[in-house]
């Protein structure tokens, strides 16, 4: 998951088309049938913080959502590990997800694992407060979504591999959830009327677009995934925050 897309269209691709205006004139951009998939399958991860937050409500103990969570990235990482050692193993699963893989992820982790990765450790390092867990890993989830189908269809100015106008997009569907869905959502956020402070919203859409942008590097050769470390990285700064200005 990237906001900001660096991947150029291909010849593979589907009727779904986005218009775009390029040196006056009107275009129209066909999205690859990858992307699309992808993207819908974005809708399905929702699930992930659905649970974290709304198992609780229900009276089950946090642990029950950490529980499954650890169990479907247990079994991603075993599913990982053979398609990777096991030409068979690697032919099935090409043939059931390949459409939906980028280049790079074709011999390495695929996005989707990092990103139960990242939902498995929200649930435990906010099991006090899953709404946090929940806000941040929507707010990743979605605001990936829109920034690549963004910068595939008007990016335009280049930084590094993605786009300035994938991350502005990526940056403002957050503010937009954080003041026109997430105070709608029955007790989710505490604060009056369901609204944070500016600080707290702008600090957190802010970490979530930039360490998208920026690539987590602890040494030259050791990056820290980034479907792995945004959500984690996010919700400390929103909890922290949260805490620091209410």
């Amino acid at each position: 998951m990237h906001c900001g897309s660096k991947y150029s269209l291909t010849s593979k691709t589907t009727p779904l088309i986005l218009l775009s205006i390029k040196s006056g004139t009107l275009s129209i951009m066909r999205l690859p049938k990858e992307e699309i998939t992808r993207k819908l399958l974005h809708l399905i991860a929702l699930a992930m913080p659905v649970g974290i937050y709304y198992l609780p409500q229900l009276g089950f103990s946090w642990y029950v959502p950490t529980f499954i969570l650890a169990i479907m990235l247990g079994g991603s990482v075993i599913i990982e590990k053979l398609r990777q050692a096991n030409p068979v193993v690697q032919a099935l699963f090409y043939k059931m997800a390949g459409s939906m893989l980028r280049k790079e992820e074709r011999n390495r982790t695929t996005g989707s694992t990092w990103v139960i990765g990242a939902a498995f450790i929200c649930s435990i390092i906010f099991r006090n407060d899953p709404w946090v867990a929940f806000v941040v890993l929507t707010l990743f989830v979605l605001g990936d979504a829109i920034a690549a189908l963004v910068g595939m269809s008007i990016g335009r100015i280049r930084i590094g591999e993605k786009s300035l106008e994938g991350s502005t997009a990526c940056f403002g569907l957050c503010m937009v959830l954080f003041y026109a869905v997430f105070p709608f959502i029955p007790g989710l956020i505490k604060s009056p009327g369901g609204y944070l402070p500016i600080v707290v919203t702008l600090a957190t859409s802010f970490t979530i677009t930039v360490f998208e942008l920026v690539p987590l590097r602890i040494t030259p050769k050791l990056v820290i995934n980034d479907n792995l470390a945004v959500p984690v990285i996010a919700g400390m700064v929103l909890r922290w925050t949260t805490r620091i200005f209410e």
